[in-house]
C-alpha cells in the first residue's frame, strides 16, 4: 500500500503552489494527490472557539446577570459555512495510508492556530511536522519541505495563539455584552480595537479644544537669502522691530556650520511599508496588505506579515543579487557604494526576516500586474536600494543676522553626499551664500507676516499605524519583544473594523485622508473604563504572549489574570449618567414619557422611553389591545401621551363579535400601564 504525507495549507492558492512543487498533480475533491503527497487546505479558520450560547442556552439572550461568562472547559466548533472542507480534512487525516501530517499554514502565530484547531478537533494523533516558509518561490518551497521541523517544536507558539484567542473571547464577549445591555445598543469592545479608537477620539478632542493664537514674524530679504525674527505675540512689537531695521545695515553676528550624517533606514517590515504606501501612494493599510499577500502568492515577494526589518546573517551572500533585482524592477541605478552587511542582523529577526522582492519578481511581466500590486512592489524595491546605500551627508548652516538691535535667523543646507537620499524626491533647503562672521550686509527689505498656531493633525493611516506601534511603549520593559497596540498582522484589520462598525470615518482632505471619529465612536470611548482604552493593556498582552512562546509564562497564569480582570469589570462597572444623550437612538420622537419626561420613540416592538433606567413602554403585542384588534399608530400614541386619551373606531368586541367606537384612555401609576374605554365623552381627536 502506497504511503502518503498529508500537507494542509492555509488557503487553496497556497496549497496549489505546494502541489505543483511536490508533484501532486491529480485533482480530487478538496485536495491534490500525487508523488506520495496529499495536499489540501483550509479556508482561513475552519474551526473556531464556540460562541457563548454553546455553553448554555440562556446565553443566547444578553443579560448582565449572566456575566461574566467564563468557559470551563473551552469548546471549539466547525465554522458553519466551512463544514464541507473540514469533512475533507478529517477524512484525509483518518486515512490508513496517511502516515504524517504537515502544517503548511502561514508561518506565524495565527497560521499555527488555524492548523492546530483542525488537528485537535479531528482528534488526530498522527506525527505532525511544521513547514516554515518566508518565500513562495519553488526553490524555497522545496528547501523547506526538505527541512521540515518537528511539530512539537511549535507547541509554545500554539499555546500563545490559543491564549490570545481565549483572552480576546473573554474580553470581547463579556465587555461587548456588558456595555450593550447597559446602553441599549450593540457596542463592540475589544482589547485592540478599543484603544485604537481611543487614540483617534483623543486626538480629535485635542483638535477641537485647540485655540489658535495669532503671532507675527518679521522677515528681512537679502540678495541671496531671507532671515526671520522670533515670533511676536503682538503686531505692535513686530512693527517696532521692522521700523528699527528700516534703512539700517545688518551684520552676520554668528555662524554655525555642522555636518550631519544620516544612516540609511532599515528594510521594510509590514507596518513601515503600510505607512509609506499610505503617505506616498494613498493606499489604506488593508489595501497594502492585500496587495502584498497577492504578490506573495504570485511568488514576487517574501512573507508579508513580518515585524522584522533585517535579514539573517546567513543571507548576506544573497543580498547583491536581490539589490540588482530591485534596481531593475523600480528602474533605478544601483547604489554607488553598496553595504549589504548593514541589512543583516540575526538578533533582530523574529519569526520572519524583512520584506524583500524575490528573484523571480525580476523576471516577471510586471506590466501585467494590477496597478496597486505594481506600485507596492516598486516601493518595496526602492527601500531595498535605500537600505544598502551609504549614509547621507549634509552641511547645515545657521546664520544669526543682527539688524536694528534685533536678531534674525537664516538656515541653509548643502548636500555633500546624497547617499541613500538619492532615491527620495524630497525638497532640500537651499544652501546659504558664503557668509563671513562679522561681515556687514546691505540694508534689507523687510516685511511683517501674520500667522496662526496650528492644532495637531488628525491621524492618517500612516501616523495612526505609527501611534499604534509605539503606544504604551514607554511603560513597557525595555526588552519587551512586542510593544504597542496589536501586531503588524492585525493593525490594518482593526482600522477597517472601526470604519465598518460606524465608529470612525475616512475624511478626504486636500493632501491626505484623515481618520476621524463619528459620534458613536466618541460616545463609546466616553463610557469605557480607562483600562479598556489604554494601549498598555494590549501592549502587556503582547509582551506576555511572547513570554508564553519562550516558555517563561504558563498559559494558565495568563488566562487567570484575564479572567480576574473581566470579573472585576462586570462586578464594579457603573453606567455613565446621561447615556441617552451619548447614544441617541435616532428614532422618531412621538411624545414625552409620563413617568420621567424623557422622549418616547417608536421601535419595532412598540413605543418606549429613551431613558435607560425608565421602564415605560407601550407594547404593540399588548393582550388588551390585540384582543380588541387595536393597532396603535404614531398619531394615536402622540395623543395618548399628550392628553391621556385618543378616539378609536371599529373596536372589536370579543363578547358580541361586533365593533364599536370609544375613547381609549391611558392610566400609568409609575410602575404599571393600564388601558380602559370611555363611552361617555365626545370624540377628542
Amino acid at each position: 500500500m502506497t504511503k502518503y504525507k498529508l500537507v494542509i495549507a492555509e488557503k487553496p492558492s497556497v496549497g496549489m503552489a505546494y502541489a505543483v512543487v511536490l508533484g501532486a498533480k491529480k485533482r480530487m475533491d478538496g485536495y491534490m494527490e500525487g508523488g506520495g503527497w496529499l495536499v489540501s487546505w483550509c479556508f482561513g479558520h475552519l474551526v473556531e472557539l464556540a460562541g457563548a450560547e454553546t455553553y448554555d442556552e440562556r446565553y443566547a439572550k444578553w443579560n448582565r446577570a449572566d456575566l461574566p461568562i467564563v468557559p470551563d472547559p473551552w469548546r471549539m466548533k466547525v465554522a458553519h459555512t466551512k463544514k464541507k472542507q473540514f469533512s475533507v480534512l478529517k477524512a484525509l487525516m483518518e486515512r490508513e495510508d496517511v502516515t504524517e501530517v504537515v502544517n503548511g499554514c502561514d508561518a506565524g502565530r495565527e497560521g499555527e492556530a488555524i492548523f492546530r484547531y483542525v488537528y485537535e478537533q479531528v482528534g488526530c494523533k498522527k506525527p505532525m511536522k511544521r513547514l516554515w516558509l518566508s518565500s513562495m518561490e519553488d526553490d524555497a518551497i522545496l528547501d523547506a519541505f526538505a527541512h521540515l521541523h518537528d511539530g512539537a517544536d511549535f507547541d509554545r507558539l500554539y499555546d500563545a495563539a490559543l491564549c490570545r484567542a481565549k483572552a480576546d473571547w473573554l474580553v470581547g464577549i463579556n465587555a461587548t455584552r456588558l456595555f450593550s445591555v447597559l446602553y441599549h445598543r450593540t457596542l463592540n469592545v475589544g482589547r485592540v480595537v478599543s484603544p485604537t479608537l481611543a487614540l483617534i477620539v483623543h486626538r480629535d478632542a485635542e483638535i477641537r479644544a485647540f485655540q489658535p493664537e495669532r503671532y507675527y514674524t518679521v522677515s528681512l530679504t537679502f540678495p541671496d537669502f531671507t532671515a526671520f525674527s522670533e515670533k511676536f505675540k503682538f503686531k505692535a512689537d513686530a512693527d517696532a522691530a521692522l521700523a528699527a531695521c528700516e534703512g539700517q545695515s545688518a551684520v552676520v553676528s554668528k555662524l554655525d556650520r555642522k555636518e550631519k550624517h544620516e544612516k540609511a533606514p532599515a528594510l521594510y517590515d509590514l507596518t513601515t511599508l503600510q505607512r509609506d504606501a499610505n503617505r506616498l501612494l494613498g493606499y489604506t493599510a488593508q489595501q497594502t496588505l492585500d496587495y502584498l499577500q497577492a504578490l506573495y502568492e504570485k511568488k514576487l515577494c517574501t512573507y508579508p506579515r513580518t515585524d522584522s526589518r533585517f535579514l539573517t546573517d546567513d543571507m548576506l551572500p544573497s543580498v547583491p543579487a536581490i539589490v540588482s533585482c530591485a534596481g531593475g524592477i523600480c528602474g533605478a541605478d544601483l547604489p554607488v557604494s553598496m553595504h549589504p552587511a548593514q541589512v543583516c542582523n540575526s538578533k533582530k529577526v523574529s519569526d520572519h526576516h524583512a520584506l524583500l522582492p524575490t528573484i523571480r519578481a525580476g523576471e516577471a511581466d510586471l506590466d501585467a500586474l494590477p496597478i496597486g500590486e505594481h506600485e507596492v512592489l516598486q516601493l518595496l524595491c526602492r527601500q531595498v536600494l535605500i537600505a544598502v546605500s551609504g549614509e547621507s551627508v549634509c552641511a547645515d548652516t545657521i546664520a544669526e543676522i543682527t539688524c536694528g538691535g534685533c536678531v534674525f535667523t537664516a538656515k541653509g543646507k548643502s548636500v555633500l553626499d546624497a547617499g541613500w537620499k538619492a532615491y527620495l524626491k524630497e525638497q532640500v533647503d537651499k544652501p546659504l551664500p558664503d557668509l563671513v562672521e562679522g561681515a556687514a550686509l546691505p540694508a534689507p527689505a523687510g516685511e511683517v507676516t501674520e500667522g496662526k498656531t496650528k492644532p495637531p493633525a488628525a491621524y492618517s493611516e500612516d501616523t495612526l499605524l505609527h501611534a499604534m506601534e509605539t503606544a504604551g511603549g514607554q511603560d513597557m520593559p525595555e526588552d519587551a519583544e512586542r510593544k504597542g497596540i496589536g501586531t503588524p498582522a492585525t493593525r490594518a484589520a482593526m482600522i477597517e473594523k472601526l470604519v465598518a462598525g460606524g465608529f470612525v470615518e475616512r475624511k478626504k482632505g486636500r493632501k491626505t485622508v484623515s481618520l476621524v471619529p463619528v459620534q458613536a465612536g466618541v460616545s463609546l470611548v466616553t463610557i469605557l473604563p480607562e483600562q479598556l482604552q489604554s494601549p498598555l493593556l494590549t501592549a502587556e498582552w503582547e509582551h506576555k504572549l511572547g513570554r508564553i512562546e519562550r516558555g517563561e509564562l504558563s498559559p494558565d497564569a495568563f488566562l487567570a489574570e484575564i479572567t480576574q480582570m473581566v470579573q472585576t469589570l462586570v462586578a464594579e462597572y457603573q453606567p455613565v449618567p446621561g447615556a441617552e444623550v451619548l447614544f441617541p437612538s435616532g428614532r422618531e420622537i412621538v411624545g414625552k414619557c409620563p413617568r420621567c419626561g424623557s422622549d418616547v420613540t417608536e421601535s419595532k416592538k412598540g413605543f418606549f422611553c429613551e431613558k435607560s433606567d425608565c421602564k415605560f413602554g407601550l407594547w404593540r403585542d399588548n393582550k388588551f389591545l390585540t384582543a380588541k384588534r387595536i393597532s396603535l399608530t404614531k398619531r394615536d400614541v402622540t395623543a395618548l401621551l399628550k392628553t391621556g386619551r385618543v378616539h378609536i373606531a371599529n373596536i372589536y368586541s370579543e363578547r358580541t363579535g361586533k365593533t364599536f367606537d370609544a375613547d381609549l384612555l391611558l392610566d400609568d401609576n409609575g410602575e404599571r400601564t393600564v388601558y380602559r374605554f370611555d363611552f361617555g365623552r365626545e370624540r377628542t381627536t
